[in-house]
């Protein structure tokens, strides 16, 4: 067994939790859905994180060429993974079966950490390309992280729901397709 074929296992381990983790979310609102109080913003980064957490997964595979794996390059990696299954950890509620779901006060209550998380994803992603290709990403890659940082990082200093509500969620569709397609140029 080589080195990526080892170290991938645990890699696909926590990006299998984080897609558990917002399925789970989703039949626990399917479950209570008379008790749900929905807000699209919420249901929308589910979905997000579901396709960042696959094209994530995806992307992994271009490691496979690595051969002078350090811990410290299978570390940032594994960081990368990390904050995306505690982003999908803050994504929806813990949902009780006896009590009602108020996603829009879920999101409110946790918005600062969920994109101050996903600030942090876009640093680790552009930290990865320093530790394991030794330079920059490329500009493009580069630049759709910044976008996506910005972005988040937009969503995580506006405080006010009223005021926050159209800021956050215009500010999904652009962030996603920033990480997905920075993800999508590292495949090789």
């Amino acid at each position: 067994m080589d080195a990526f074929s080892y170290l991938s296992v645990l890699l696909s381990i926590v990006l299998g939790l984080a897609m558990t983790q917002i399925l789970q979310g989703f039949r626990g609102l399917l479950l209570t859905r008379a008790r749900v109080r929905g807000y699209w913003p919420c249901v929308l980064w589910a979905v997000l994180l579901l396709v960042i957490d696959v094209q994530s997964w995806w992307a992994m595979y271009g490691l496979r060429s690595h051969e002078h794996w350090s811990f410290l390059a299978f570390a940032v990696v594994l960081l990368q993974t990390v904050v995306l299954y505690m982003l999908a950890g803050l994504v929806f509620p813990d949902i009780d079966s006896d009590h009602p779901v108020d996603l829009r006060a879920h999101y409110y209550d946790h918005a600062r950490w969920f994109f101050m998380l996903a600030v942090s994803a876009g640093v680790v992603s552009i930290a990865k390309d320093l530790v394991i290709n030794s330079g920059w990403p490329s500009p493009a890659n580069l630049g759709s992280q910044l976008i996506f940082m910005a972005t988040c990082a937009i969503g995580a200093f506006t405080r006010s729901p009223r005021g926050a509500r159209g800021r956050r969620s215009a500010a999904a569709a652009p962030a996603a397709r920033s990480w997905r397609g920075s993800t999508s140029r590292r495949r090789r």
